[in-house]
């Protein structure tokens, strides 16, 4: 068996059995990936895929267990190359941050700029997704870490690191009647057309439950995934917005007005979330503490050392 083997199996299943696909990501031939998972199967006694003709339509379940395992040796595999990176290249590498627009256009800048003048010759990347999206990268070795607000929780692979707090604001153009209510309240807010975030990237939970404590209901005519797409759209007139506190910028958006509302919904909590037995660079702990000062690297080592909680 050979680790090339296992990251072909592995990619044809993240290419939904697309072979083509699947060779082109690994920058080989067709004929050549199809020898190799053929020639595995032969040396386990087992099939890993089922096929109508030369086509791969879905996994045995002897499959999904040797992915499974051939997904953890090549995380193991990277862990034992940055091990190597680490003692011979301190400095040096590459460091992927799976996140949302919102911390990514937000949050994100100033710890990027202090990090990369820190450590010029470490290659950043950011990758922006929805919060499902960028825990399954981490999850699946493609990114180091995550930056999110919700799902993060759901994904028992990842250590959850809880960075900070944020609540949420109402954004509308000048002169709205909202600008003369004294304190803002639910039933004020929910006698307008909404616009917020796409549920998939924020949740429906914290918004929603406030709304119907007070047996009411939001009209929420548009979602979005970018709270500069949601400011676009109250500037438009077509509703007042609710986003994150850190989204409005008084010199930026000065074609708009933002009221708190911080005071209506509960506080949402941004985690990082880390790969269980991920080995982490030195640059990588140092861009955490930049980013969350109290998460030393003595309390991320406790976090990922503490066994996971039995479900």
């Amino acid at each position: 068996m050979k680790l090339q083997q296992f990251r072909t199996i592995v990619e044809v299943s993240r290419q939904n059995l697309n072979l083509s696909k699947a060779a082109q990501t690994l920058f080989i031939s067709q004929p050549a990936l199809s020898k190799q998972i053929l020639q595995l199967e032969e040396e386990l006694g087992i099939t890993i895929f089922v096929r109508a003709g030369k086509r791969f339509v879905g996994i045995t379940p002897p499959g999904m267990e040797v992915l499974a395992i051939a997904e953890r040796i090549l995380l193991e595999a990277q862990s034992l190359k940055d091990v190597s990176a680490e003692f011979h290249h301190e400095t040096s590498g590459a460091f992927t941050i799976a996140t949302t627009h919102t911390q990514a256009r937000y949050a994100l800048p100033p710890v990027v700029r202090q990090f990369m003048r820190k450590y010029p010759q470490v290659r950043l990347s950011l990758r922006q997704g929805s919060p499902t999206q960028i825990a399954e990268q981490v999850t699946h070795g493609q990114a180091d870490i995550a930056i999110a607000t919700e799902a993060l929780e759901l994904y028992d692979q990842l250590v959850m690191l809880p960075c900070y707090e944020w609540n949420r604001c109402v954004v509308v153009p000048p002169k709205h009647p909202l600008l003369s209510v004294k304190r803002l309240t639910l039933e004020a807010l929910a006698k307008h057309p909404v616009i917020t975030y796409d549920f998939a990237f924020t949740g429906r939970s914290t918004m929603q439950r406030a709304f119907e404590a007070r047996g009411l209901t939001a009209d929420i005519v548009l979602t979005a995934i970018d709270a500069d797409v949601i400011k676009t759209y109250v500037e438009l007139g077509l509703g007042v917005g609710i986003i994150a506190q850190m989204a409005f910028d008084p010199k930026r958006d000065s074609h708009l007005r933002s009221i708190d509302a911080s005071h209506l919904f509960e506080p949402n909590v941004t985690r990082i979330g880390i790969r269980r037995g991920a080995y982490l660079r030195g640059f990588a702990y140092d861009f955490i503490a930049m980013f969350a000062p109290h998460l030393t690297r003595d309390v991320i080592d406790t976090a990922m050392a503490t066994p996971r909680a039995p479900a």
